[in-house]
């Protein structure tokens, strides 16, 4: 709900002029933690606050002395990219005693800090709240004691409490998705994929077991996301006799001509009675009873290593600037909040609330209310469970339901990594709901010329992690080949239509519809998935293929950063794709630390190049050694990334050079990401239960066919906000500008002035977006369920 125009720019009206904010990392670390701790620190110094790093957590801030430090501009600088928290973590047991945060608050007092940021877990959040409420007891004690003045008790009298969630577990109810988790799905996948390669050599069965003590995430998504044959989480153990079962399901497996299984265990995995169930035991189980050559691979600290991934970087920089914004707007009477992801978007819940609830968990767990654990766990979880039994485990031809539909899929301009993950998913969920799946080669293309063939529950085996288009896919649009593309539907009874794809498949979804008044074959349910690296599709947030890319691009300038290490100041020019759409540019330089971002959706002249030149020399002068600036490919006409490369060389001349790169098709190749993995699965499920209704909705059973005419029977699937919603393509026509294959209205365009201001610009930033404090809700309505990202 939008706010009241009195809020929208924030630098006029939340000053932290006076403040002292204070962050810390405790707990385990994290990937990302560096970059919330970098936007907490440029945030509050654009706010005007002191900002204060306390080092090695709650032990820093007992110890005091050169462990809490007055933070600058510049000694957040080149953190992004690193993995860990360079601000140290340890685990604190004086804190936990009445005598140790006594000292913490003496500690805090000294420097006027009133304001805590604390990243970490439930535990240390917890620490954290006990704190807050103990605050005025314990400067009451100081005072008795000598230590502080009377009046620092008034001045000093309410200590506020924001906390951001790092940890690789998932663990904390309350959030999506906590800093950290995706980048440890990275470091999964990564070794998963390498793993498969040599597994189909020489036919193993590899075992694999990831971090996940009381939490089951980790093994699940990474489970959903490779195809694995089997997992094992704490939160559903296996029914009695799954032992026989899992063989069963590997000997199936093989018996299709698969050459490897992978089954996936979480350190903390148990059975119905409360057993371990290790990987060793797993191992051993399926030398005894299948013979198969089997191996063991425990990642372990591997998993917490490594650099941050893009959906990190971005998510832990919101984070961060949110909870400067939260600490901002706190009065004595607020409770302490946590900053967290529902959606796409952030949202402030009680602290307690969220620990709380991640405690019922746990009790739910120890008590055997397995299924009540994963509902508290949040729908995100119970979504992934679902649809992972969905996909894994194939029903018996015996049980399936027989719908007598047969429903296409197919590809549909340039490929995006993902679209292989979703093509997966709608062939089993389809053959899982009774229909006849058809494949559709080279889009539209392949569909005239009658390349259309059925494909089977085994054809899609291995497709999760393959990049491109294993379909193969053509930008060739419909409208000039409608008769024969309806003569080929009727000659395979195509009943349904799922397409996956960029712009061009949005445009063929709205000339179908258009064909169904000269031809009644188009008159039955059609849906599109956005699947583009541009994300430049109408009326969703997020396109399959879009992360992957946001990596790739992020991955590079890392390395060209790295180039320029120990040499002399360079500013880099890099060019992306996307149309004449922004989003690559924009997040990706929020995600690589860019200092500029050129794109289409925010006109440019020279003026503001000049001003951003100057602005780079500046910098250059006093601090950075690195420049960075991305540039869209169709941002401008006359701007191009030869004039800025050469303007920048010129004006830079005494203080810094230039080198440009173009990034290219290398942004489109590559293996998905684990996000774009589970999103494309995840939504082509989704998709496909929609067909399925729609199929039975539509069904005249007089004429004995289907016929759907209606706009809410030709849909897109995207995802809004909070919200995953099915919207009619005909209605979408006045939101999209198709002269520039863009939409009207871009929602990461707000996320622009974030970036200008951890580059050290004075800008405008609508907070009318901001996150305002909430309750958790144990399980959201399943129309607003938009968990389906992760």
């Amino acid at each position: 709900m939008a706010q009241p125009d009195s809020k929208k720019i924030f630098f006029e009206n939340l000053s932290g002029a006076g403040k002292a904010i204070a962050v810390l990392t405790s707990g385990g670390d994290a990937q990302g933690m560096n970059a919330a701790v970098r936007a907490v620190v440029r945030m509050g110094l654009y706010v005007g606050a002191k900002v204060y790093f306390i080092h090695e957590g709650y032990q820093g801030m007992v110890d005091g002395e050169e462990n809490i430090r007055e933070a600058t501009w510049e000694s957040v600088s080149s953190m992004l990219q690193v993995g860990g928290t360079v601000i140290g973590s340890a685990r604190c047991k004086e804190f936990r005693t009445h005598e140790g945060r006594l000292k913490a608050a003496y500690n805090l007092v000294q420097r006027g800090i009133t304001n805590l940021c604390v990243i970490g877990g439930d535990g240390s959040l917890t620490g954290a709240n006990l704190f807050r409420e103990e605050w005025s007891g314990l400067l009451g004690e100081l005072v008795d004691q000598g230590l502080i003045e009377a009046d620092a008790v008034q001045k000093y009298s309410a200590l506020h409490i924001v906390g951001m969630v790092g940890s690789i577990d998932n663990d904390f109810c309350g959030t999506d998705m906590t800093i950290g988790t995706d980048s440890a799905l990275h470091r999964i996948i990564e070794v998963v994929d390498a793993i498969m390669t040599t597994a189909q050599s020489h036919q193993r069965t590899f075992v694999l077991e990831v971090m996940g003590r009381h939490c089951g995430y980790l093994a699940l998504v990474s489970a959903l996301a490779c195809g694995a044959d089997w997992v094992l989480i704490p939160e559903m153990p296996p029914e009695d006799g799954w032992e026989e079962k899992m063989c069963e399901k590997l000997s199936a497996t093989r018996s299709r001509g698969t050459r490897l299984n992978i089954i996936i265990v979480a350190e903390g995995a148990i059975d119905r009675h409360g057993k371990s169930i290790t990987s060793s035991l797993v191992k051993d189980l399926v030398v005894k009873c299948l013979g198969f050559d089997t191996r063991v691979t425990i990642l372990g600290h591997v998993q917490r290593g490594g650099t941050p991934s893009a959906f990190d970087r971005i998510l832990a920089s919101r984070m961060g600037v949110e909870a400067v914004l939260a600490l901002l707007e706190t009065t004595a009477n607020t409770p302490a909040c946590v900053v967290s992801l529902y959606g796409n978007q952030s949202v402030r819940l009680p602290l307690m609330e969220c620990v709380q609830m991640t405690q019922e968990v746990q009790k739910a767990m120890d008590e055997k209310r397995f299924e009540e654990a994963v509902k508290l766990r949040g729908r995100s979880f119970e979504n992934n469970l679902k649809t992972y039994k969905l996909l894994a485990h194939r029903k018996p031809e015996t049980e399936l339901p027989t719908s007598n539909f047969n429903v296409a899929v197919l590809n549909v301009g340039a490929p995006a990594a993902g679209m292989n993950a979703a093509v997966r998913s709608a062939v089993r969920v389809g053959i899982s709901e009774g229909h006849k799946m058809f494949a559709v080669s080279d889009g539209f293309e392949g569909f005239y010329k009658g390349q259309i063939k059925e494909i089977k529950w085994a054809d899609v085996g291995g497709w999760t992690g393959q990049g491109g288009s294993l379909l193969g896919t053509k930008r060739t649009l419909p409208a000039k080949h409608v008769e024969k593309i309806a003569e080929q539907m009727r000659k395979h009874n195509i009943n349904a239509l799922l397409v996956i794809g960029g712009f061009e498949a949005f445009e063929s979804l709205l000339q179908l519809f258009e064909a169904r008044a000269t031809y009644e074959e188009f008159c039955i349910p059609m849906c599109m998935l956005p699947a583009t690296i541009s994300n430049n599709v109408p009326a969703t947030d997020l396109s399959i293929g879009a992360d992957t890319a946001l990596n790739a691009i992020v991955e590079t300038c890392d390395r060209i950063k790295q180039s320029a290490s120990g040499t002399k100041r360079r500013v880099f020019i890099i060019e992306t794709m996307g149309g004449y759409c922004g989003y690559l540019a924009s997040v990706g330089g929020l995600a690589a630390g860019a200092d500029a971002a050129y794109i289409y959706e925010e006109p440019f002249d020279i003026r503001d190049l000049q001003a951003n030149v100057e602005h780079l020399t500046e910098k250059m002068k006093t601090s950075i050694q690195r420049g960075l600036v991305l540039r869209n490919e169709n941002s401008n006409d006359n701007y191009t990334t030869d004039f800025i490369y050469q303007l920048y060389t010129e004006e830079g001349k005494g203080v810094f050079d230039c080198r440009k790169n173009v990034l290219g098709h290398m942004q489109q190749g590559g293996a998905p990401s684990p996000f774009d993995r589970n999103f494309g699965t995840k939504i082509s499920a989704k998709a496909m239960q929609w067909i399925s209704k729609k199929l039975v909705e539509t069904f005249r059973h007089d004429e004995g066919r289907v016929f759907a005419n209606t706009e809410d029977s030709c849909c897109l699937l995207g995802m809004r906000r909070r919200a995953l919603v099915f919207q009619p393509v005909v209605q979408l026509k006045e939101e999209t500008d198709f002269v520039h294959r863009i939409p009207k209205e871009q929602w990461w365009l707000k996320l622009r002035p974030l970036m200008k201001i951890l580059a050290k610009y004075k800008t405008s930033y609508d907070v009318s977006d901001s996150g305002q404090l909430e309750h958790v809700v144990c399980n959201r309505p399943r129309d607003l369920d938009a968990s389906v990202a992760m």
